[in-house]
């Protein structure tokens, strides 16, 4: 997982956001299933990478 800056978000295509979006959305739930092994701030940062994402979108 790559965190995405805003500059970076900004320069994407909306398909791009679209897809990187679904991408963020199903890591996210990976992660939440293994956050009792100490996952939480990997869960932490792709929560935030979608706000972003939403955000600017």
């Amino acid at each position: 997982m790559a965190i995405l800056k805003s500059k970076d978000i900004i320069g994407m295509s909306k398909e791009d956001k679209q897809n990187k979006l679904k991408e963020l959305k199903l890591e996210l739930i990976k992660s939440k299933g293994k956050s009792s092994q100490g996952g939480s701030l990997k869960t932490r940062e792709i929560k935030r990478t979608i706000a972003r994402l939403l955000t600017i979108k």
